[in-house]
C-alpha cells in the first residue's frame, strides 16, 4: 500500500468528477419551490440615502416580496460582526486603547459608503423578474465626498466616513521594542529607507460567491448552501443574527471554486438569503454575477508602507521599523484587522535582526471591505523587507545575495526566537538560497544580460527569501468510521476549495490501515455530520486537521483492537497491528485482516457484551506553536525597451514543506500561489475614479489577471525539514508562493532598470509604468 503513502505523487481523485461535469457547485444547487433574490445596489460611494417607492416593485411580475432596511429593523436582523481586535499593544494601558467597529448592515440604512452597498432585496420567481423589479424601486440619493485610496484616505481633510472615526483612523497598533530600535538606529553606520505600496487586489475566484437558502417552519431550522472556507464558522454567527439556536442553523459546502481567504468569513448575503427564506416560506437562491463580485467581494491587500533598516559598517542588520497605513474599506468584515496585525511579525522574514519595531494604522475609505487573502500578512511583510534589502544591497555597496549570507539564520540555531515573538522551529535557509541559485544559473546571469542587451531588451533578474507562518493556535477535530465491508470514512472538520484535500486525507489513511486508496470516502462541510471545524485557512488543513485525521485512524485502530483479540481469542495487548497483515499475536502467524475485523465489528450478535458494535475513532489535534513553511524563489524577466512589455522568462522555487505527504498537490498548490503574487505584482490593478468613487476596472475587460501564455514554466524542488510541532512532520504550502512572488519578481524588474540608476519600481508593473520610467530614466542621463 506504500504506492499511496507519504511522498508518493497520487493524481487528484477529485478530478474526474470535477473534469466531467459531476461536481456541484453553488449554482447546481436547486431546492423544490425554490425563488431566486436580487439585490438593488447602491451607484454611489458615499451618499445619503431614502428608498422612496417600492409599490411598482412589489407589483412587478413573478416578485414575491420587497424588502428593505426597515423589515431587517423590524426583525431585529443585525448585520456582519468584526471579530479579530489586535491584541493590546505592547507599552499601551488597555484602557487607552481601542478599535472603532462600525455596524455593517446587511442592506444599508439612510447611508450608502460604497459603490456595491447591498440597499435592498427583491425576491422573485426567477432571477431575471427579481431584477428588473430592482429597477423600479426608487431611492433618493444625496451625493457626499468620498475617498477609495489608502494614503488619501489618512491625509488630513479626508472625507469623514464614520463620525465615531475621527480622520478615517480605524485603530493605531504597534508591535515591537520601540527603545531598542531607535537606540540601534542611533548607532547605525548605514540607514536606509524605502516606500512601497502593496496594491488591492479583488479575489477572482473562479467560482463567484452564492447562497441557497431554506427555512423549516415545521421544526423553525434553516438550512444553508454556501460558498464558504468556514461553514461551522457561519453556523456559530449565523444563528444568534437569525435569533435561534445553533442546532437550528444547519450549513452545507459542496464543490467550491477557490476561496483564498475572501470567503472564509460571513458575508451579509447570507443574512439575507436566510432572512427571507423564513419570510416567504420558500428557499431562495443568489449566485453574485461577475460585476457584483468586482464591487462587494472583501479585497486584498491594499496598504502603503515605510520601512527603514539600519546596518552596521560590516552589512549586519541591528534593527529595522515599518510604518504602515492598512485601508479596512468602509467597513469591517470578519477579520479585516487580522492581516496587517497578527502578522506584523513577520517582518522578521528568515534574518537575524536582533530589534523590529511595527506601527500599524488602519483607514476607513469608500470601497469594498478587505480581508485575509491568500498569505493574509506575511506577503505584505515579506514585500517590503525582501525590497528594502535590495536596496540597501545598492546604497552600501555590498552584493545582494552576499548581505543576505551575512544576516541569515543558522540551522545551527533553530529553534529561533525572532524579536517579533515567534519561534522557529526548523528550517534550513542558506541551503534553500544556495539551490535556488543553482537552479536559476545565478552565476551566469550576466552573460544573458548581455546578450538580451544586444536585442535591445532589458534582463533582470530578482530572489525573494520567505518564510510562512502558518496552523498556529489553530485546533480541529476527525472521526475516522471503519465500515463493514472494508472501507473507511473520514469526517474532517476542514472543507476544500480546490486543495485537493480529498485526496491527501485518503493518502493518510490508506497509508495507516493498509486500505486502498479508493475504498476511502471523505466527508467534509457539513454542520450536521461533522461536531465541529475551523475549515480552511493559514495553510493548516495537513498539518491540523490531517493530525487531528491521524489521531482518530489510531483511535479506530486500538477500539478495533479489542474486536480482533475478541476473534483471535487473546488479549488485545499481546496484538500488533500492521497495514499489511491487520492485527497479529506477538510471536505467532495467527492474525486477522482489519476488513475481517470491521466487518465482525459491526455484527452486535457475534460481539462480547463489553463492546458496541460499530467502529469510530475520534481525534482531536491543537497546534501550540506555528510552522513555518519557508523557501527562496528567484525570477528572471525581460523588458522591452521601446515598449515596456514585460515578460517573465524563468521563475525557480524552493519551498520547505516539511515532510512532503503528495509532491503532486504541492506542485499545484505552488504553482498556483506564485501565479496569483504574480498576478498582483505584474498584472492586477484595482482602479477608481477619485472624484466619485466609481471602479474602472470592474470586469476581467479591465482588471487583468493571469494567462497561462503570461508565465513561464516553472521549476520547483522540495526541501524537506520535518517540522517537529505537529506528528505529521508537514508545514504547509498554500500560500507560499503568493508570499514569495512579489518580491522576487519586483526586484528583478529593479534590477534590469539599475542600469538607469535608482528607479521607483511599485505594484503592479505595467507596461505604460514600465514605458514611461524607463523613457523619463534616459531622459535625465
Amino acid at each position: 500500500m506504500g504506492q499511496f503513502g507519504f511522498g508518493q505523487s497520487v493524481k487528484r481523485k477529485e478530478d474526474p468528477r470535477l473534469l466531467t461535469g459531476r461536481g456541484q457547485f453553488i449554482d447546481d444547487i436547486s431546492l423544490r419551490h425554490q425563488a431566486h433574490a436580487y439585490i438593488l445596489r447602491s451607484p454611489h460611494s458615499h451618499a445619503e440615502m431614502k428608498i422612496t417607492d417600492i409599490t411598482a416593485a412589489q407589483s412587478a411580475p413573478g416578485v414575491i416580496a420587497v424588502l428593505t432596511g426597515a423589515e431587517l429593523a423590524e426583525d431585529a436582523i443585525t448585520g456582519v460582526p468584526s471579530l479579530y481586535s489586535p491584541p493590546v499593544p505592547p507599552g499601551v494601558n488597555a484602557a487607552d486603547w481601542d478599535i472603532v467597529k462600525p455596524p455593517f448592515p446587511a442592506l444599508a440604512q439612510g447611508r450608502v459608503r460604497l459603490v456595491g452597498n447591498a440597499v435592498a432585496l427583491v425576491v422573485a420567481e426567477s432571477r431575471e423578474q427579481a431584477r428588473d423589479a430592482a429597477e423600479l424601486i426608487e431611492v433618493d440619493y444625496q451625493p457626499l465626498p468620498s475617498v477609495t485610496s489608502t494614503a488619501a484616505a489618512a491625509a488630513p481633510g479626508a472625507p469623514q466616513i464614520w463620525p465615531q472615526a475621527a480622520g478615517n483612523v480605524c485603530f493605531q497598533w504597534q508591535d515591537g521594542d520601540r527603545a531598542a530600535v531607535e537606540r540601534a538606529f542611533d548607532h547605525a553606520a548605514h540607514i536606509v529607507a524605502l516606500d512601497v505600496i502593496n496594491n488591492r487586489v479583488v479575489l477572482a475566484a473562479i467560482e463567484t460567491r452564492g447562497v441557497v437558502a431554506d427555512f423549516n417552519p415545521d421544526d423553525g431550522r434553516f438550512t444553508l448552501y454556501a460558498t464558504t472556507q468556514n461553514p461551522h464558522g457561519l453556523k456559530k454567527q449565523l444563528a444568534p443574527i437569525l435569533g435561534v439556536a445553533e442546532h437550528r442553523m444547519h450549513v452545507k459546502v459542496g464543490d467550491v471554486g477557490g476561496g483564498f481567504g475572501g470567503k472564509n468569513g460571513l458575508i451579509p448575503e447570507q443574512i439575507l438569503l436566510l432572512w427571507a427564506a423564513r419570510r416567504i416560506g420558500r428557499p431562495v437562491k443568489w449566485v453574485a454575477d461577475r460585476s457584483e463580485a468586482f464591487l462587494t467581494d472583501y479585497a486584498g491587500r491594499d496598504n502603503v508602507t515605510r520601512g527603514e533598516l539600519a546596518l552596521d559598517a560590516h552589512g549586519k542588520f541591528l534593527a529595522m521599523r515599518v510604518s504602515l497605513v492598512a485601508n479596512m474599506g468602509a467597513y469591517l468584515a470578519n477579520k479585516s484587522a487580522l492581516s496587517p496585525t497578527m502578522f506584523a511579525s513577520a517582518h522578521s522574514g528568515i534574518y537575524a535582526t536582533p530589534h523590529i519595531h511595527v506601527a500599524v494604522t488602519g483607514v476607513f475609505a469608500n470601497v469594498t471591505a478587505t480581508d485575509p487573502y491568500r498569505g493574509a500578512g506575511r506577503p505584505e511583510a515579506t514585500y517590503i523587507l525582501e525590497r528594502i534589502i535590495d536596496q540597501a544591497a545598492s546604497e552600501v555597496g555590498i552584493d545582494r545575495i552576499e548581505l543576505r549570507r551575512r544576516n541569515l539564520i543558522p540551522i545551527s540555531a533553530m529553534p529561533f526566537d525572532t524579536p517579533l515573538g515567534l519561534r522557529y522551529d526548523s528550517g534550513d535557509f542558506a541551503k534553500n538560497l544556495d539551490d535556488a541559485l543553482h537552479l536559476s544559473d545565478w552565476a551566469g546571469f550576466e552573460q544573458r544580460r548581455k546578450f538580451a542587451a544586444g536585442a535591445g531588451k532589458l534582463r533582470g533578474i530578482g530572489l525573494a527569501n520567505y518564510i510562512e507562518r502558518t496552523a498556529g493556535n489553530w485546533s480541529e477535530i476527525a472521526g475516522l468510521r471503519l465500515d463493514a465491508d472494508g472501507s473507511a470514512t473520514a469526517l474532517v472538520g476542514s472543507v476544500s476549495n480546490g486543495q485537493g484535500t480529498e485526496t491527501a486525507f485518503s493518502q493518510l489513511v490508506a497509508d495507516r490501515l493498509g486500505l486502498h486508496f479508493d475504498d476511502i470516502n471523505v466527508i467534509e462541510g457539513d454542520t450536521d455530520l461533522i461536531v465541529d471545524g475551523k475549515g480552511t485557512g493559514g495553510s493548516a488543513s495537513i498539518a491540523v486537521a490531517g493530525a487531528a485525521l491521524m489521531m482518530a485512524t489510531d483511535d479506530a485502530i486500538d477500539k478495533a483492537r479489542l474486536v480482533a483479540a475478541h476473534l483471535l481469542e487473546a488479549t488485545a495487548t499481546d496484538l500488533e497491528f500492521s497495514a499489511d497483515h491487520g492485527f497479529s499475536i506477538v510471536g505467532t502467524d495467527r492474525c486477522v485482516t482489519l476488513a475481517e475485523v470491521a466487518r465482525a465489528a459491526h455484527n452486535a450478535e457475534a460481539l462480547p457484551d463489553n463492546l458496541l458494535p460499530g467502529l469510530l475513532g475520534n481525534g482531536y489535534s491543537k497546534r501550540p506553536n506555528s510552522t513555518y513553511p519557508n523557501g527562496c524563489h528567484v525570477c528572471e524577466i525581460e523588458i522591452d525597451r521601446d515598449t515596456g512589455a514585460l515578460k517573465i522568462i524563468t521563475y525557480v522555487m524552493i519551498h520547505d514543506v516539511g515532510k512532503v505527504l503528495n509532491p503532486l498537490l504541492v506542485e499545484g498548490q505552488m504553482q498556483g500561489g506564485v501565479v496569483q503574487g504574480l498576478g498582483q505584482a505584474a498584472f492586477e490593478k484595482c482602479v477608481y475614479d477619485e472624484a466619485n468613487g466609481q471602479m474602472l476596472s470592474a470586469s476581467f475587460m479591465d482588471y487583468c489577471i493571469p494567462r497561462a501564455d503570461d508565465l513561464p514554466a516553472f521549476v520547483l524542488q522540495l526541501n524537506e525539514t520535518p517540522s517537529p510541532t505537529n506528528p505529521l512532520g508537514v508545514k504547509g504550502c498554500g500560500e507560499s508562493g503568493s508570499t514569495g512572488a512579489p518580491p522576487a519578481l519586483v526586484n528583478a524588474v529593479a534590477d534590469a532598470l539599475s542600469a538607469f540608476g535608482p528607479c521607483r519600481v511599485d505594484m503592479p508593473i505595467t507596461a505604460e509604468g514600465l514605458w514611461r520610467t524607463i523613457n523619463n530614466a534616459a531622459a535625465d542621463h
